[in-house]
């Protein structure tokens, strides 16, 4: 089974590989560069982070009023939690998605300088451009295994907030509100840790920006 999910994935991995190349190239051809395509994705990414930081505060914000329910119309608090819930998901597709156009435009671009310093007939020159890329590639593991720690935080978070949001709505009664307070703590915890990952993140990305517009 797992060799036939391979075979049937592999056409569409080449098929995106190659749309993805010809995107970029067509890039070039009208003065973009892929090297102004990877600052630009980069700064994308950090901005996606920073509003999904603040949506994971917000979520956390209707969590914890949640538990602090007094009676009233409990589906109007399950409702604020579920759009919550669903709007970070929504958030945590786009970091995802985000990551992934950081890679595929860094792998192009890696793989263009390299062919293109032994291009060089100066040995000086040859040798600049190689310390160069060797310097922008340890920049840009260090962006990427960043926001690869910050998102792999999120999906703990949604599990726990999907499990909290269907357990409101099967019940609608103060059994589910007992839930939701047994949770808080592990929730704020959580998503404290989240935001400073975030933060660090977002950090490693206008460094990186920095970088590569010197």
């Amino acid at each position: 089974m797992n060799h036939l999910h391979r075979l049937f994935l592999l056409p569409v991995l080449l098929l995106l590989t190659a749309c993805t190349t010809m995107y970029l190239e067509g890039l070039e051809k009208v003065g973009i560069p892929k090297r102004d395509v990877m600052v630009y994705r980069v700064e994308k990414a950090r901005d996606t982070q920073e509003e999904t930081k603040e949506q994971f505060k917000s979520a956390l914000e209707q969590f914890t009023a949640a538990t602090d329910f007094q009676g009233g119309d409990l589906e109007t608090t399950y409702n604020k939690l579920n759009d919550a819930y669903e709007a970070s998901v929504s958030k945590a597709e786009e970091v995802n998605s985000r990551i992934a156009d950081i890679e595929s435009v860094s792998e192009a671009l890696f793989s263009e300088w390299k062919q293109e310093i032994t291009q060089y007939s100066s040995a000086s020159m040859k040798q600049s451009s190689q310390k160069k890329l060797e310097s922008t590639q340890a920049h840009y593991r260090q962006l990427i295994t960043s926001m690869k720690q910050a998102e792999a935080k999120i999906e703990p978070i949604l599990r726990v907030f999907q499990d909290q949001v269907m357990f409101l709505k099967h019940n609608l009664n103060a059994r589910a509100i007992a839930s939701l307070k047994n949770e808080l703590g592990t929730i704020k915890s959580d998503v404290s840790a989240l935001i400073a990952s975030m933060e660090q993140s977002i950090n490693e990305a206008n460094a990186f920006i920095s970088t590569m517009e010197k």
